[in-house]
């Protein structure tokens, strides 16, 4: 019989140990790496009406916080004025009435014009996937989070997502064909292209998207922009008007805002703060995909309703360009913050879309090469 040696432990000791090892790493391999935070739920408000595609990526962006969480962190979405009205879902989130909300930087102009530039800036040549890049990479968000905690001082944080297509110049009682057809016509849009439409001799009404359609059938304005073919078949724009004008420089770089209650925000966990975050940066690719698919859908089928598509002309778009020179050389006297904003967005402008301009070959042309003029 061999010996066994002195310092090892006796035969029934390691038949404990290796049961008891072999117990806690199954145990160790069954157990997923799931995380103990307790669940986070948000009331969480649109600033559109329920039925409104903006509505629904405004969903698709909770769906997708709420997938990525696991369910530890929700988003309870509500329509625009479940709670409060469109045009005060800013304050109420600041108030802690809502958690968070979706909406557009323009709504929140009365504030500081400064706001506008986080949505609708210039034309300066740019869409709004390079706009998002300046938010990105070139100092947008240092200056959006300037405007937020010490310019406005908003207990607010926020994200900008959702790169949106050039919006149209709108619908209007008659087609537009000179730049003096716009001097004392009444017309609705919001933010800085409020001041753009003054500049152009226009009388400007800022209303929220549900009350549009309905001022414009009773006459109280001429002409409105809301912002695309699908929410404007859904606003009900056909059932008023015939005549739809597209391409504009009044909003042609906008994106949306999802915005969270501060303090709420601050107390969550790195994990849940990065997801917020992260799920805006993914909802934003899939918001354009579904965009440029339903769009396109939706204009042909107003099209089909008899809705006459017109491209605005030239010398509408040429005037919108110099009102845009005197309104920001405006309000960049009148705002240093704004002037800074603007220095910062033509230096990227400049620098960028003068690399795309060198480097992407004309759009007009392969599209007129293989579809036609039309």
């Amino acid at each position: 019989m061999t010996d066994t040696p002195a310092s090892a432990p006796p035969k029934s000791d390691r038949r404990r140990f290796l049961a008891l090892a072999g117990a806690t790493a199954a145990a160790t391999v069954a157990a997923p790496a799931v995380s103990n935070a307790q669940t986070v739920t948000l009331r969480f408000q649109s600033t559109w009406p329920q039925r409104d595609i903006f509505h629904e990526f405004c969903n698709d962006y909770a769906t997708r916080v709420n997938a990525i969480s696991g369910g530890r962190l929700r988003l309870e979405v509500l329509a625009a004025g479940a709670v409060v009205p469109a045009f005060q879902l800013q304050d109420a989130v600041h108030a802690g009435i809502l958690d968070g909300g979706h909406g557009v930087t323009a709504y929140w102009f009365g504030k500081n014009k400064a706001y506008s530039l986080f949505g609708t800036p210039p034309a300066y040549g740019w869409d709004a996937h390079n706009f998002l890049g300046w938010m990105n990479y070139g100092g947008g968000y240092d200056l959006y989070n300037e405007l937020l905690t010490q310019i406005t001082r908003v207990n607010v944080v926020g994200f900008l997502t959702g790169p949106m297509p050039c919006q149209p110049l709108g619908w209007f009682k008659r087609e537009l064909t000179q730049a003096s057809d716009l001097r004392g016509l009444k017309y609705r849009t919001v933010g800085l292209a409020a001041d753009l439409f003054n500049e152009l001799g226009s009388a400007v009404t800022i209303l929220a998207g549900g009350e549009i359609v309905p001022a414009l059938e009773r006459g109280l304005i001429d002409g409105a922009e809301f912002n695309n073919p699908s929410s404007d078949s859904i606003l009900g724009f056909a059932d008023v008007s015939k005549t739809y004008m597209l391409q504009s420089y009044h909003q042609s770089a906008e994106a949306f805002e999802v915005i969270f209650n501060k303090a709420k925000y601050d107390a969550m966990g790195a994990e849940q703060k990065a997801i917020l975050k992260y799920a805006a940066e993914s909802a934003s690719s899939d918001m354009y995909w579904k965009a440029l698919d339903r769009y396109s859908k939706d204009l042909a089928a107003l099209r089909g309703r008899g809705v006459n598509v017109i491209k605005t002309p030239d010398a509408i778009l040429k005037a919108q360009l110099e009102a845009w020179d005197k309104v920001v050389a405006r309000l960049s006297a009148e705002n240093p913050f704004f002037k800074k904003v603007i220095d910062s967005q033509r230096a990227w402008a400049q620098r960028t879309v003068g690399y795309e301009r060198i480097n992407t070959p004309s759009r007009e042309m392969s599209y007129t090469h293989f579809f036609g003029g039309s």
